[in-house]
Parts: structure tokens; sequence; C-alpha cells
């Protein structure tokens, strides 16, 4: 029997729930399929992180990213979007109440990105949005390997080797609000 293209593997591991660590086009990060209820739980624990604090969804690209998202899309958003995906920026918009994934925080938004990673988006295109979060205990740094992140989390269904990333997190920007608000300064510079 012919052994299963890579692919195709880490998209089991997510649709049958597991908790894949990748790398991503900043820092390594953990990954869940949000179509798979509960997985969003593995993360908050094994983070050691309260539920105050939501997780960010990854996408593959901009349509699938303003699928969750309520409509009309702000419009912030989509130029912020055009101007930095693929790329080091979450974008925080109101969520569509039709997709009701229990991300933690303010359940009528949500924080997507599209990351400058080819894996990465083509795992959202085939498992659909991932929640995401960094590869590292809540409030530690972000280990620069796959092999210190999981030994410092213990364990996931799947480790993803990237290398050495020793990137930062990307830039959060709050667009549920006029003007939009840097929550978080990283990655991109937004003035």
């Amino acid at each position: 029997m012919a052994e299963r293209d890579p692919l195709g593997r880490i998209v089991d591991v997510l649709l049958g729930g597991g908790v894949v660590l990748l790398p991503t086009d900043t820092v390594y990060g953990l990954a869940v399929a949000t179509s798979v209820p509960g997985s969003v739980e593995r993360l908050f624990a094994l983070k050691g992180r309260g539920r105050d604090v939501a997780i960010a969804v990854l996408v593959a690209d901009a349509a699938q990213a303003w699928s969750i998202a309520a409509r009309p899309v702000p419009p912030a958003a989509v130029s912020l979007a055009a101007q930095w995906w693929p790329g080091a920026l979450t974008i925080v918009v109101p969520r569509d109440q039709a997709w009701t994934v229990d991300l933690g925080g303010e359940p009528s938004t949500v924080g997507i990105r599209c990351p400058d990673h080819v894996l990465v988006r083509a795992l959202c295109r085939a498992a659909g949005p991932l929640a995401t979060t960094s590869a590292n205990r809540h409030g530690q740094p972000t280990p620069s390997t796959a092999g210190a992140a999981a030994d410092a989390l213990g364990p996931v269904d799947l480790v993803i080797e990237g290398g050495v990333l020793a990137g930062v997190a990307s830039t959060v920007v709050d667009c549920t609000v006029v003007p939009v608000r840097v929550l978080r300064q990283g990655a991109v510079l937004i003035p």
C-alpha cells in the first residue's frame, strides 16, 4: 500500500481532532481544525492559558476569512488584508453569528490571519480555518525549534519540523472600531 502524502496525513490528524505543532511565517504554532468540536479546548490546556484571551484563526485566503466574518466586512479590514496578506497581520472583525466556534474571549469577534506560509495555507484550504496559537506555555517565550516547543508543551499529536524560526509574532489590529486600533505591535508596522 502506498504511503499517504504528507499534506493528507496532517489533514487527517487535524480532522481527527488532533493538535499539530507547525511552522508558520512568524513562529511555531499549535493548530486545530475549527470544524472539530472541542478541539480548541486542547489548545487552552496545552498553553495553560485562560479562556479570557481568544485564540486566532488562520485561513487560506481573504475569501475564507470573510466567510467567518459578519457582513459587511469593515472596509478597513478589507484594505489591510489586501495590503498585508499573506503576512504577519491578524485582523479582528465582527464574527458571523452562524460561525459558533468557541475560541475564548469575546464571542462576537474573531481574529483572522492569512499567513505567508505555503503549507499552512494549503492545510487551511484542505481542513478549513485553523484555530492557532503560538507554541509556548502562556507567558513564556516561543521556542525557535519544533523540538524545543514540543518539549515545553507536552503531548501533541503531530510535530512538523520547519527549522529554526526566530520570527516576531503577528501584529493584531482591531477593525471593529473606527479608527482601527493596534492591539499588539508585531512583525507588521501599523502606524
